[in-house]
This record gives C-alpha cells, structure tokens and sequence, in this order.
C-alpha cells in the first residue's frame, strides 16, 4: 500500500503541475502587457523609477525600471491604460490612453522623458554679457563645487543659448558653487553659495566686446 501511495501521490503532483502550465498559459494569451525606457532630458537613463498601470483610476500592475531605464509590465487585461512614471528628484509623467491588447505587449518606445522636480533640486539660472550689457551666445559654462579647503570639483559644463543664458541643477544640499563662462580669450567666475532646493540666479559680465576678436 506504501508504494502503490507514493506512486499516485507522484502522480497527482506531476497532474497538478501540468494543469497549472496550461492555466498560465491561457493567462499569458489572455492578458498583454507593456514596455519602454525611462530617460530625463539629458538623455540618460533612470534606473529605479516606478512605472504603474492605471485602468479606470485604479493602479492595477507595476514594474521598477533596471539600470538601462527599462521596464516590462505583463498580466494586463484588455484595456485603454494611463501609465504613470515616478522617480526620486523628478516631477511625475503620464502617458495617457495607451490601449493594451490580450497577447501582446505594447512598446511604449525608449525616450519616456521625465522632467526634473525643481521642488527638490537646487537649480542655478544664470545669463553671461558682454562688457556693453548685451548677451553672448555659445559661452562656454563650467561648474565647479568648492570644498572647505578651497579645492574643487568638476560637477560639469555647457555653452549659453542664443540668450546668452544657462540653467544647472544638483541635488538638493548647502554647498557652494563656482559658475566660470568663458568667450574666446576672456574669462569670468562667480560664486554662489545654496542652502536648500531652490532656484538661484547670477550674472556674469565678460572683459569683452561684443566686435573684439
């Protein structure tokens, strides 16, 4: 009787195996799914963001972005989905209106852009001019964080608009910041020192002319 037990109770699972393949299965071609990248204007990559599947106001599936910016979210019912994308120092995106079909998966493409949440982050706007007061486009800008002791680091760097204006943001924090434009052979800085997320502003006037080489 033990073994003739032992050979049904084998039985009996290698049955309930089989039938639980064949239920995700018909789940799998019943229900769709949806995929993309996750990207803030720079172009780069957000690993970490939360990515939710709203159906009817209710969020109903959710999915982590890796560390390429990209997720997959699957076991969607048929639907018309608004997708909503989270990340730390971000404001939130929607895609709205994104139907889902039963066995497919939608591409919701590779540039998801969200936008950065000035609320959390410190952004320094600034303008460059020339010696008569009027703007120069295509300064070069480059950021530098100074330390206590005086040395620095290089956070980054840009060029002005046709404005003459630039825009750089870091995380939130108290630090202080050397902003260096820079047009042909003349060179100006300035330092702003922050204290919290917030927008600071600054001007910097170069030694030059608008018509000297």
């Amino acid at each position: 009787m033990h073994r003739i037990s032992k050979r049904y109770f084998r039985l009996a699972v290698c049955t309930l195996l089989a039938a639980s393949c064949l239920l995700l299965t018909a789940y799998a071609q019943n229900t769709g799914g949806a995929k993309g990248k996750v990207r803030n204007l720079r172009g780069d990559s957000l690993s970490g963001a939360t990515v939710t599947a709203r159906l009817n106001g209710k969020d109903v599936a959710s999915a982590n972005t890796n560390g390429k910016g990209e997720f997959v979210i699957t076991g969607l019912e048929s639907g018309v989905y608004n997708f909503v994308f989270d990340a730390k120092g971000y404001a939130t995106g929607i895609k709205y209106g994104v139907e889902v079909k039963s066995g497919k998966t939608r591409d919701l493409g590779g540039n998801l852009i969200l936008m950065v949440d000035r609320g959390s982050r410190v952004v320094i706007q600034g303008s460059v001019f020339f010696k008569d007061g009027t703007s120069v486009t295509a300064a070069k800008v480059t950021v530098d964080k100074v330390n206590a002791e005086g040395g620095t680091q290089r956070l980054g760097s840009g060029f002005t608009n046709v404005s003459g204006e630039f825009t750089f943001s870091q995380p939130e924090g108290r630090a202080k910041y050397r902003i260096t434009a820079t047009y042909k052979d003349s060179t100006a800085s300035k330092e702003i020192e922050v204290e919290t997320a917030a927008i600071y502003r600054t001007a910097i006037s170069l030694d030059i002319n608008r018509d000297e080489k």
